[in-house]
């Protein structure tokens, strides 16, 4: 492991401090480019307007004279919380906006795979449907938007995953209307958004749309800000990286969750997880409320999730919860499991130099299809190497074919790297797509070692000895003024995420005691520039030397009502 220290241009920091930003927030903010104090106003009327994302005008037309005419519309969802949250965003947008006939559809991991396929896209025309709308998904789903047309429905894809290729060249579905900023010819700047903010771009489009028609006017249109908690929650939980744009959306959701403006079902899920909604932080949408709907589409029914999201009674929604979090519960039994087989497979392939190979892939007979993410990114985090775990599907007929899911480090774009396996290795691929850290793909049993062969080539061609070292980025020595219990919930209450770290300071530190805690973590009374402090590595047991350099984060511990400063190790330079 090697600790980097983030470089905080002077002049920036200067900049920042000059306009009133904190100190160590101006250091923080400056290492992660920030120039101006002007990129930290998170106000609605500094976001990317919408008629810069391609195809929202359409869009809003064509809901605008859908809803004018009374028809049908059907949305289908995507069974992870991006999926849900921008299913949720949709339904209660367009009723919000005077829609009154709106239904939706999420697929089954198992049953359906991922996206519009053509039978979907046949339950959408059997539910009486006009007009299908894709949230999450249908940019790569030609089959089933051509299958959505040949039986009649319009179609407005809504997605932000990249476009389909064939053979070198972008491909799209013939759709009415497609919106997403990662199509040919979008201009739209922030090419991170999740699929949740693209919905709720479309309804910022439509709402503009309809009080140009004289369905209301300025003083009288809905207010869509009551959904931006839901865009929060999607965007962080899907892990995109947190640009100006999106870090708008995530602080106004947490603003309203705060002050107590929130959705039911979020504010059960904050309950079910055990977590305060009036202290809410970004992290708590990553790691408490996201797993437990993401859990829903993993091992049971997104429709559980979506429900939670929908509903505005606080009874149901607390019942909704507490079942997301039992199945939580049980997605986390069987991932502990997976991960100790797949670690073991993992450790098998390294050599006598133990030195892993360039890349990983794992498949098991017993591993669940729906939890082989979440394992794979174990693997990776574990090993900092490209890892796609398999498990066979569970679909009927397909019992032949292995569902993978990839993760990747920094300098491996998974998704491009799987494009260049179908192109050497033709029929090797049944399907595939995702992003440069995460992707999916599916193949058939046979073609496991030619998959994995391959994909080690292409990591082998494009990984070098820097980019495979495991390095950890931080903001460098934590000067001893700032190791105060205000300043951690001065940090806490900022949007951090991927793209946008939550701040890690790393220096050298006296270790005074240690103990193991709960068999399976380090408990640390340090020495910090000559002031003891309280430290804890979760997950680590191995010992340390008296004196080391340790990269860690802030936190509060409270005990009898007074909050102290402990540190939260993430890594030792040995």
């Amino acid at each position: 492991m090697k600790i980097i220290v983030r470089e905080a241009p002077p002049r920036s920091v200067w900049a920042l401090q000059q306009a009133g930003v904190h100190p160590l927030l101006a250091q923080l903010y400056a290492a992660r480019g920030v120039l101006t104090a002007d990129e930290l106003d998170d106000g609605l009327g500094r976001l990317l307007p919408p008629d810069t994302m391609k195809g929202t005008q359409e869009a809003a037309v064509l809901l605008a004279d859908a809803m004018a005419a009374q028809k049908k519309i059907c949305v289908v969802a995507d069974y992870d919380c991006d999926g849900a949250t921008a299913c949720a965003v949709a339904l209660r947008g367009l009723r919000l906006l005077g829609a009154a006939q709106v239904s939706y559809i999420v697929p089954d991991r198992v049953v359906d795979g991922y996206g519009l396929t053509a039978p979907i896209a046949e339950r959408v025309k059997a539910l009486g449907a006009d007009l299908l709308v894709t949230v999450d998904n249908g940019i790569a789903s030609m089959d089933g938007v051509a299958r959505a047309r040949e039986l009649g429905l319009q179609v407005l894809v809504t997605d932000h995953h990249l476009p389909a290729l064939r053979d070198g060249q972008t491909v799209l579905p013939d759709a009415e209307v497609i919106v997403n900023p990662n199509q040919p010819g979008c201009a739209f700047e922030s090419k991170s958004i999740a699929g949740v903010g693209v919905m709720f771009y479309v309804l910022l489009a439509l709402r503009a749309e309809l009080r140009k028609r004289g369905v209301f006017d300025a003083t009288t249109q809905p207010k869509l800000d009551a959904l931006l908690p839901l865009v929060a929650l999607g965007t962080v939980a899907d892990v995109v990286k947190l640009d100006a744009n999106n870090r708008r959306l995530v602080a106004q959701g947490l603003k309203r969750i705060r002050s107590g403006a929130l959705p039911a079902g979020v504010a059960a899920l904050f309950t079910a997880a055990g977590r305060v909604a009036a202290m809410a932080t970004s992290f708590d949408f990553g790691f408490a409320l996201g797993p437990r709907i993401n859990a829903a589409g993993r091992l049971s029914d997104m429709t559980l999730g979506i429900e939670c999201l929908l509903t505005d009674d606080a009874g149901r929604a607390g019942d909704l919860a507490k079942t997301l979090d039992g199945i939580n519960r049980e997605r986390k039994g069987i991932e502990a499991g997976m991960r100790e087989q797949a670690q073991y497979a993992a450790d098998a392939m390294i050599d006598e130099d133990e030195v892993p190979p360039p890349a990983i892939a794992i498949f098991d007979p017993d591993f669940h299809e729906g939890v082989v993410g979440i394992v794979a990114s174990r693997i990776k985090d574990k090993l900092h190497r490209p890892t796609f775990v398999f498990a066979a599907s569970q679909a009927p007929g397909k019992e032949h074919e292995l569902k993978g899911s990839g993760r990747s480090i920094a300098g491996f774009h998974l998704r491009d790297a799987l494009d260049l396996v179908a192109k050497r290795h033709p029929g090797v691929l049944l399907r595939f797509g995702g992003h440069a850290m995460a992707a999916g793909c599916t193949i058939n049993e046979e073609q496991f070692e030619v998959f994995e062969q391959a994909l080690q080539q292409v990591a082998h061609e494009w990984l070098d000895a820097a980019t495979l070292m495991r390095r950890l980025d931080t903001d460098g020595p934590l000067a001893p003024e700032y190791r105060r219990a205000d300043l951690v919930d001065t940090l806490h209450k900022e949007v951090w995420g991927q793209g946008f770290a939550a701040p890690t300071f790393s220096e050298e530190v006296e270790v005074v005691s240690q103990r193991l805690v709960g068999e399976k973590h380090l408990s640390l009374k340090l020495k910090h520039q000559g002031q003891p402090v309280d430290g804890i590595w979760f997950g680590h047991t191995e010992s340390l030397p008296a004196r080391v350099k340790l990269a860690f984060r802030l936190d509060a511990d409270e005990w009898q009502g007074i909050k102290r400063v402990r540190f939260l190790v993430e890594a030792a330079e040995l």
